[in-house]
């Protein structure tokens, strides 16, 4: 019998190859594993832009030297005033130590504390700010980078401020700060999570990411051999600078959409992963989470709350959950977070460049209706692709227009008095 009832068996599982199920690119199927078809898209990518870059390397020659990148930085080898900009941060970490010392043995009151720190933070925003503009040696990207490292103190020192506020019986945590101040993060504790070792496979392979992409970014192998993404950026500058005189800013911005859109990728990946990753790992740092799954975002709220996840914690923590305690709702909550991250932004473009326009600050500003817009009519992957093009076609937007500005306030000025500056 139960040969009989295998036999059967066996002869069922032959005629029968089929089962219900759905196909794997549905919806319905569950299946999440797309690993191979990323990998799919950034080689397409690579592959299909390599032609561009072919192009303007026969056609416009070697661009960029070792000169010329370390010019980007400073303009006198010995007068380096974008580093001096940031040892002096020091003074600002060593105040807000004090102060917190103080208040910790009562030779301050809270309202006094309150004032120092106070005087502290808004030093800490405002002294760069007077020194990029007045010194002429600072060039924008040293001025954007000592920007950049007093605006993560500034996020930094008020966290701290706000955590000892409400710790302020546990002394002993006074002398964390400079550790607080490498890790990467914006929001202090008394106890971070710590990992068990360093692990040197993992170390190593950050750091070689690193410096990988930094040598596609702005370095060079030799004299011969310019920087990969300059030499695609700059033949498509230099092509917009005509368009750029009689302000068709469209055109010219749809011809580097994508170098702009694939080097924001980049740089996201440097920083969040790359970078982040190395520092935590030195420093034993536990929690790695830096990113969400933004890539997904079918909202553009759901985007700017996973794509730069220590900013989002701070903004949740400092200054959105206080506001809604005070009373605010969360609409106005949401756009006060909105028009705090616009600042910074045109805080850390427009002064670096010794210009003001507003063009980051709307930018970022023009997210809020842009958010209602995709959160109320589009869903699922209409939503997602709103967010996609958001980010493709409205960056470059914004680069662009900073790009004309400058050519015209520093080159096409300067060319009517004898050449530019």
């Amino acid at each position: 019998m139960s040969v009989h009832v295998f036999k059967l068996s066996h002869v069922s599982s032959c005629l029968s190859c089929h089962r219900l199920q759905e196909s794997l690119l549905s919806s319905a199927s569950g299946y999440r594993n797309y690993r191979g078809v990323l990998n799919w898209c950034v080689v397409m990518l690579v592959l299909s832009n390599a032609r561009l870059f072919l192009e303007n390397l026969l056609k416009y020659g070697i661009l960029v030297d070792p000169i010329q990148v370390v010019s980007l930085f400073i303009k006198d080898p010995y007068n380096m005033p974008a580093a001096c900009l940031v040892i002096v941060s020091n003074v600002f970490i060593v105040a807000a130590l004090y102060t917190e010392r103080r208040l910790s043995v009562g030779c301050f009151s809270e309202r006094v504390g309150l004032l120092v720190h106070s005087i502290n933070l808004s030093v800490t925003l405002c002294f760069p700010v007077t020194i990029v503009l007045m010194l002429k040696s600072i060039t924008p990207v040293g001025g954007a980078s000592a920007l950049g490292v007093y605006t993560v103190l500034f996020l930094k020192l008020y966290s701290y401020k706000d955590v000892n506020k409400w710790c302020r019986e546990m002394s002993h945590a006074k002398a964390h700060l400079y550790y607080f101040v490498f890790a990467p993060t914006l929001c202090y504790e008394l106890n971070f999570p710590r990992s068990p070792r360093i692990r040197m496979s993992f170390l190593l392979r950050r750091l070689f990411e690193m410096h990988l992409i930094l040598f596609m970014i702005c370095a060079v192998y030799s004299p011969h051999w310019s920087l990969i993404c300059l030499q695609w950026m700059i033949p498509i500058i230099q092509s917009s600078m005509k368009p750029l005189e009689v302000n068709i800013i469209p055109l010219s911005s749809l011809s580097h959409q994508v170098p702009n859109h694939l080097l924001w990728l980049i740089f996201f990946y440097w920083f969040f992963h790359s970078s982040l990753n190395f520092i935590a790992e030195l420093l034993q740092f536990g929690d790695r989470e830096f990113y969400r799954d933004w890539w997904n975002s079918e909202t553009i709220t759901y985007f700017w709350q996973n794509w730069n996840i220590p900013v989002h914690k701070w903004c949740l923590r400092h200054f959105y959950k206080p506001l809604l305690k005070s009373g605010v709702s969360k609409w106005l909550g949401q756009s006060a977070v909105f028009l705090a991250s616009a600042f910074f932004h045109e805080y850390l473009v427009s002064v670096p460049l010794k210009m003001l326009r507003p063009w980051a600050f709307m930018g970022m500003m023009a997210q809020l209706p842009l958010a209602w817009f995709v959160a109320r009519f589009l869903r699922g992957n209409y939503g997602n692709a709103a967010v996609w093009l958001s980010l493709i076609i409205g960056q470059p937007i914004a680069v662009l227009m900073y790009v004309h500005d400058y050519y015209v306030l520093h080159y096409r000025e300067g060319s009517a008095g004898g050449g530019p500056e």
